[in-house]
């Protein structure tokens, strides 16, 4: 089996004694029921990973021992924002998950004109914390060493109007865009910085598009197929990660 990985707050040090989550107890214990003593590998934003020992302090409590640090170099110098428009349940959770094991640095969920079941009122937490599990669970699997940031839901005009999509490379998926990968022709010095837009099932509404234009947007043509909203971000990611990135 696989030695977990547990992504915890910074701050870690050789010798501490990390406490774990409910959640995370629970996932150890019961889950995969290991011993007090099991290899528990922890991973806090540094360039590696904090090895430890489980240390069972009750039914639903445990904390990990850390002995030691191996260094990894897992994370992309390419800082990309996924700017993810709400599709349904597993079209959402597998852009979310694939987006992590791309090396995405943080995802921004906006609610869009033609977003489909997006949550609202008291299933806003629920679905935030839902979203938050599977990053770190990606996270985890993958091998980074850095959380990607999840930042609260909003809607799409407000995003758009709190930025200053001028300051660094804002990247709109529209399969009407006149350019492809290949004329981008973004320079190394502000390719260190990327948003990424990606809309939900349906596209971007015109006036979402014209928006995102009139705001300094630059718009992306993943070649002369329609993709959906789940596979065209993960196709972009490739894209700048090999362009730009460790890919």
């Amino acid at each position: 089996m696989r030695v977990p990985r547990l992504p915890v707050d910074a701050g870690v040090v050789r010798g501490a004694r990390v406490a774990l989550t409910s959640e995370q107890a629970h996932h150890l214990l019961r889950v995969l029921r290991l011993p007090d003593g099991a290899e528990i590998h922890l991973f806090d934003g540094a360039p590696g990973d904090w090895v430890g020992k489980l240390r069972v302090e009750g039914k639903r409590r445990a904390a990990v021992e850390v002995e030691a640090f191996v260094a990894r170099a897992t994370e992309s110098a390419l800082s990309v924002e996924l700017v993810q428009g709400v599709c349904r349940g597993q079209r959402m959770d597998y852009a979310l998950e694939k987006s992590v094991e791309l090396g995405v640095a943080s995802i921004q969920p906006v609610v869009m004109t033609r977003s489909q079941a997006a949550p609202e009122g008291e299933r806003v937490p629920r679905k935030m914390g839902h979203w938050g599990g599977v990053i770190a669970a990606a996270a985890a699997q993958s091998g980074r060493t850095c959380l990607p940031a999840l930042a609260p839901l909003t809607g799409f005009r407000d995003w758009l109007a709190a930025r200053d999509c001028r300051q660094h490379p804002h990247i709109l998926l529209d399969p009407q865009a006149d350019g492809g990968a290949r004329d981008l022709a973004l320079p190394n010095s502000a390719a260190t910085s990327i948003t990424l837009l990606a809309g939900p099932e349906g596209g971007f509404a015109p006036t979402e598009r014209s928006a995102a234009y009139e705001a300094g947007c630059v718009g992306l043509r993943l070649g002369p197929r329609v993709l959906r909203t789940e596979t065209a971000a993960l196709v972009a990611l490739a894209v700048l990660q090999g362009l730009y990135g460790d890919l």
